[in-house]
């Protein structure tokens, strides 16, 4: 296939309706020059600035050139439409565009890209890029073998590569697809290259025991392959910005905090939807966000980044989205990737309690949740072997599970 040429200026489209697409306004590449980052830009139309609503809070609905804030990224809420890291490798590896740009892995991210956004090469007609049909149920070890195969550096036949989704977006540079099952879509996560763990199944066990913490979480299933002579899993995950046809305005908490101009940090998260979130959710909202910071802390989920929680967006009020890629990290740090409270991102369950009132959330309140916690984190050992994790893998991971440091704290709350 010959390498694609595209012009520096695209359109970005509403596809909250998808049969009912909306130009949103005009994507430049902006290149990198003197007090200016590269990246992308973004214009609204004048019919969105009449009717639409702002992306993002660093987007309000003014004519002018929105410029990108952070170096190779795009303005505001744009920023969430670009691929992950697998997904820039895809492109670079399969699709071979000519340029590089940020533009350019927008546009290619094509029209299966997180929450409510698309990219075209036309303001008349939604023009997108177009992958192809996803896989489904029946096709997943045909799917995990081309992931090996683009993992190795391989060019993949064109009738297949399009199953290898440079769109998804949860999971960071984990290796990954889209997946239909049930009439819906799945991001569809395997291991990387070398992991000790079965780290498919380990992720479902975890997700299913933050469910058992009181935690919404995306619905997930593990679904077998074989990987050489070794039977393993990959972890399906059930899209929360799809549903019946209908797109959803997402924000990572990264863009929406960066806009409302905060440090990335849970009590910072938990401040905005107070101030953004529906206001009869206001104590459930911030219960959740703190339930889920202490169950990361428990269960050593440090890998808790600021782009591994989003938040839904309708008619302009910000709601918590169901967590995703939880799991172990395995690397016993000691802290969490976001603030968690007055000792910064130290992962003590002390330093959780000490900004409860951000949360929105007494200090007695405060305290029950983490015994709730602590009472179903406690059992993780038996509910990862009835999930399936095997015993070795349960053993590896108590190193860093049941080490002292978090075992003593969460022992505490029993």
């Amino acid at each position: 296939m010959s390498a694609i040429t595209l012009p520096e200026i695209l359109f970005l489209w509403w596809l909250g309706q998808p049969t009912a697409p909306r130009l949103v306004g005009t994507l430049r590449w902006v290149r990198r020059a003197q007090q200016q980052q590269a990246g992308v830009s973004l214009r609204y139309c004048a019919e969105w600035l009449a009717t639409g609503f702002a992306l993002s809070e660093d987007l309000p609905l003014r004519d002018v050139e929105y410029m990108p804030t952070e170096p190779d990224a795009a303005a505001g809420a744009v920023d969430d439409a670009r691929p992950d890291r697998w997904g820039e490798r895809v492109i670079r590896l399969l699709i071979k565009p000519q340029r590089l740009s940020t533009l350019d892995y927008l546009y290619f991210s094509g029209d299966d890209r997180f929450g409510g956004l698309g990219v075209s090469t036309s303001e008349a007609v939604y023009a997108l890029y177009q992958h192809g049909a996803l896989p489904q149920f029946a096709d997943v070890q045909q799917v995990h073998d081309l992931v090996r195969r683009v993992e190795a550096g391989e060019m993949l036949a064109e009738p297949l590569s399009h199953w290898v989704a440079p769109g998804a977006t949860l999971g960071g540079a984990k290796p990954k697809a889209l997946l239909v099952m049930d009439g819906a879509q799945w991001v569809l996560k395997f291991s990387e290259a070398g992991e000790v763990c079965d780290s498919g199944l380990v992720e479902h066990a975890c997700m299913t025991l933050a469910l058992q913490a009181g935690i919404d979480v995306c619905e997930t299933r593990p679904i077998a392959y074989q990987h050489g002579s070794a039977t393993r899993h990959a972890v399906a995950v059930r899209r929360f910005d799809r549903a019946e046809g209908v797109r959803f305005h997402a924000l990572s908490a990264h863009v929406a905090l960066r806009a409302a101009g905060v440090d990335y940090g849970y009590p910072e998260l938990a401040l905005l939807l107070r101030r953004r979130g529906d206001a009869t959710h206001i104590k459930a909202n911030g219960e959740q966000l703190f339930r889920r910071m202490v169950f990361n802390i428990m269960m050593d989920n440090t890998d808790d980044h600021e782009k591994n929680h989003a938040l839904l967006v309708v008619n302009n009020v910000m709601t918590l989205a169901p967590a995703f890629d939880v799991l172990p990290a395995g690397q016993a740090l000691g802290y969490q990737s976001m603030r968690v409270g007055q000792e910064g991102g130290a992962s003590t369950l002390e330093n959780a309690l000490s900004e409860h009132k951000s949360f929105g959330i007494t200090l007695t309140r405060a305290k029950e949740v983490l015994a709730e916690v602590a009472a179903a984190a406690h059992a993780w050992p038996s509910h990862f072997a009835v999930t399936g994790v095997s015993e070795q893998d349960v053993a590896v991971l108590a190193q860093t599970i049941d080490r002292p440091f978090l075992r003593s704290q969460r022992m505490a709350w029993l």
